[in-house]
Parts: C-alpha cells; sequence; structure tokens
C-alpha cells in the first residue's frame, strides 16, 4: 500500500466499507506544542489584537463626561418683557448672557430665534435647546404680588434623532443652566422683596424646569439608536459578502483550495491575472449587493418594523453605502494578499465603530477619534442614514455629506485597487496555486 495520498481534484470520497489509502502516522499534537517558533505569530497578533481593540472601544466610551466640548445646542430668548424695577434688561436677556459667558466648554450655545432653533433641531444640528419663553420676566414679577402661586418655565428641549446619550447628555446641561438661573433669579428676588416664609420659600427657587422633546422620532426608532445598528448592518453587509466573494471566487478559479468540514475541494486553475480578477470580484460585487441590501431592509423595515420613511431613497442610499465598503473590500485584500481580511476589519470595523459618533456623540469622545471621524467610513454612513430616518432626508442633516464621501470612497476603491494590480500584473507577481503534496 502506497505511504502518500493521491491529490484529490474534487470533494474527498470513501465512507464506511471503503478500501482507501491511510495517512502515515504525523507529528502528536503534544510534541509540536513544545516548539517555540509555533506559539510566537499567533500569541503576539493575538494578544496585539486584543490590546488594540481594548483600548479603542472602551477608550471612546469611558468617560464622555470628562471628554465632552461644544456640544451644540441652541439657547432661545423669547423674552420680550420689560426689566424689573432698577434693572437694565430684562431676565430673559439676563439668563442667556449667563449661560454663555459660563458654559465651561462643555456647551457650544448658540443664541438662536425660536424659529431657527427649530430648523437646527429638525436638521440634527443641535443636540437640544433652551427656551425663555416670552413674558418670562412678567411672570417672575408676578410672583412677588400677593397670592403668586404659578411659576414661571424654562423649557429644555431634546433631540432623540441624535442618539439617547447625546441627547441625555444636552438635556443634563440644559438643565442644569436652567436650574442655575432659578437660584440666580431667586437671590435677586429674595433680597428685593418682603414677603411672608411662604411666599419667599417659592422665590428662592421660582422656575420650573419644562423638558419636552423637540424633534420627535418614531416610537420604533431604539430611542434613536436604530440608525447605528441600521448603519452597522450596511458595513458588516459589505464587508463580510466582500469577503465571502473574494474567497468564493479564489476557490472557483483554483487559486484557493475549498474545505467544508472533512470535505475538501481543488478546482482546476483558470489562468487569469490579478486586474481581471479583480474586476470580477467588484462585478459579482455590486450584483450580490442588490440582494443583501434588499434582505436587510426587508427584515428591518417589512418583518421587525423599523421606522423609517423615504424607502426608495432609503434603499438606494444603502445599496450604494454597502457597495462601497464591499469594493474597499475587496481592493485592501487584492492590494495585501492573505492579510488583507485583517486590514479591511480595522478600516471599516475596529475603527469605525468607536469614531462614528452614533452612539457617543463626536464632542465627547477623545480627539483622536474624532480625527478618525474626518475620513472613516462609519461615521460617513452613519450620518447619512440618521439623515433619512430621523430628519427628513435633509442635506444639510449630514445627507448631502454623507453622498459625497460614498462617492470619494467608491472613487479611491477603485483606484487603489486595479492600480495594486496592475502593477503587480506589470512585476509579473503571478498567484500561486495550490500543489499537491
Amino acid at each position: 500500500m502506497d505511504d502518500h495520498l493521491p491529490a484529490e481534484d474534487d470533494a474527498a470520497s470513501g465512507g464506511p466499507g471503503t478500501d482507501r489509502p491511510r495517512s502515515p502516522a504525523g507529528a502528536r499534537a503534544a510534541a509540536l506544542l513544545r516548539r517555540p517558533r509555533l506559539w510566537l505569530m499567533p500569541t503576539v497578533l493575538t494578544g496585539l489584537l486584543a490590546l488594540l481593540l481594548s483600548l479603542l472601544y472602551m477608550g471612546g466610551i469611558v468617560h464622555p463626561d470628562e471628554d465632552l466640548h461644544h456640544l451644540p445646542i441652541a439657547l432661545v430668548n423669547g423674552d420680550r418683557s420689560a426689566p424689573l424695577p432698577g434693572a437694565r434688561t430684562n431676565l430673559g436677556t439676563q439668563i442667556t448672557r449667563a449661560v454663555v459667558t459660563s458654559g465651561g466648554g462643555t456647551a457650544d450655545w448658540r443664541t438662536l430665534t425660536r424659529a431657527e432653533a427649530q430648523d437646527q433641531l429638525d436638521s440634527g444640528r443641535v443636540y437640544g435647546a433652551l427656551v425663555v419663553p416670552p413674558r418670562f420676566t412678567d411672570s417672575v414679577a408676578a410672583l412677588t404680588t400677593t397670592g403668586a402661586t404659578t411659576r414661571p418655565t424654562l423649557t429644555v428641549l431634546t433631540n432623540p434623532g441624535k442618539g439617547s446619550l447625546g441627547s441625555s447628555l444636552a438635556s443634563k446641561i440644559t438643565t442644569a443652566a436652567a436650574q442655575q438661573a432659578s437660584a440666580t433669579i431667586g437671590k435677586q428676588l429674595t433680597a428685593h422683596t418682603a414677603a411672608d416664609a411662604t411666599t419667599r420659600l417659592l422665590l428662592a427657587d421660582p422656575v420650573d424646569v419644562v423638558t419636552a422633546v423637540g424633534h420627535p422620532i418614531g416610537r420604533h426608532s431604539g430611542l434613536g439608536l436604530s440608525a447605528f445598528y441600521y448603519t452597522l448592518l450596511l458595513v458588516l453587509t459589505g464587508f463580510i459578502g466582500g469577503n465571502i466573494i473574494h474567497t468564493g471566487v479564489d476557490g472557483a478559479l483554483g487559486y484557493a483550495d475549498i474545505e467544508l468540514g472533512p470535505w475538501h475541494t481543488r478546482r482546476p486553475t483558470v489562468p487569469v491575472d490579478r486586474t481581471q480578477t479583480l474586476l470580477l470580484k467588484m462585478l459579482m460585487t455590486a450584483g450580490i449587493t442588490v440582494l443583501t441590501v434588499s434582505l436587510v431592509m426587508a427584515a428591518t423595515v417589512g418583518i421587525l418594523g423599523m421606522d423609517a420613511s423615504h424607502l426608495p431613497l432609503l434603499w438606494i442610499y444603502s445599496y450604494c453605502a454597502a457597495l462601497a465598503v464591499g469594493l474597499g473590500v475587496q481592493a485592501i485584500n487584492a492590494a495585501f494578499g492573505g492579510i488583507g481580511q485583517l486590514v479591511s476589519m480595522f478600516v471599516f470595523i475596529v475603527l469605525g465603530l468607536p469614531s462614528s459618533g452614533a452612539t457617543v456623540p463626536l464632542q465627547a469622545v477623545p480627539g483622536f477619534y474624532r480625527f478618525l471621524s474626518v475620513f472613516e467610513p462609519m461615521r460617513q454612513l452613519s450620518d447619512g442614514v440618521r439623515a433619512i430616518l430621523y430628519f427628513s432626508a435633509r442635506a444639510d442633516a449630514g445627507l448631502a455629506r454623507a453622498w459625497l464621501m460614498i462617492a470619494i470612497g467608491t472613487l479611491l476603491a477603485l483606484v487603489f485597487g486595479f492600480a495594486m494590480t496592475a502593477y503587480y500584473d506589470r512585476r509579473g507577481h503571478k498567484r500561486l496555486t495550490p500543489q499537491a503534496s
């Protein structure tokens, strides 16, 4: 009987009762474990990967309050009342000035009219708003009269479309500013008003802070997180689909073995250069993405009932977004070969998630992540999805920039991928094929 297995050209055959050659006695696992070189590369790479993932992911969310700076919040002074006796400006003006000057850098207070503030809430350009209502000074002055029982109000508006954490941070900042304003007004009133104990207690904290939704979103929007998870689906669809196509084409053309459990297939090699192989993979990516994106929308919107409007636009955008990722994966794999999947994982997943700004506002992450967000694909794609799902597909809500970045990303993938394969072909770097042992 032969000591070596013959090379197989198709699926492994054999079963109970079938005569087949036996493999020679091979090395034992216990003996192989004693080889230091066998441990070196897996240990170093997995250790580095674990360290990098921990630092990158947790580094962006551990202390958002400490990293928070310049969070855009609207500040509206609707007070048109006359000033209180002895004051040069009314209380609305005093409050807005005090809020702006004592912000501490955590908020970017934008002094706007009520209509301007609503427009920026509706386009997602601010995370919330603090509104001083009309005749606010008059309502405060009324507290000093006999029998006053109604407290004037300051309104905090939230924007859940910017994500639950971002809206929560803005609400926290605006509520604290409103409460500080109430305490300051209370000191002024109690210092200049003679009143009984009950009235003085009311005057000590005269303003009621009311919270309301400034730009409502659908009930089935995951509290503003559906945009992030939908974007993640698009990125994963492009990333995983691109790698599956890459591996499947290499196996079908005979440049890689195909193994499914104990079954092994080796196809005859099809002579084709790297450029034509990349073109084939990219064309297949463009075709298969039609199906995968349609299934994503069918599952999320049709089956799960995710709130979504502008469905034709959402499908077109989803297709272009997932396709851009898929083409990028093919270009990276063509350029980097065996480590291409690891490289593309870092580009599209590892660095993209913490810098997306979809869960933690970019104003609340360290500067490194804000730098990544300028070009990382997931941030660009999530802005467009958020605009379509929550902000009426407005261009100024991030959709225009998202389309631009998709176009740039697609162009870069095509140029980079074909430039690298053309270079390899000119240099005569032919792809190696599996050899029978």
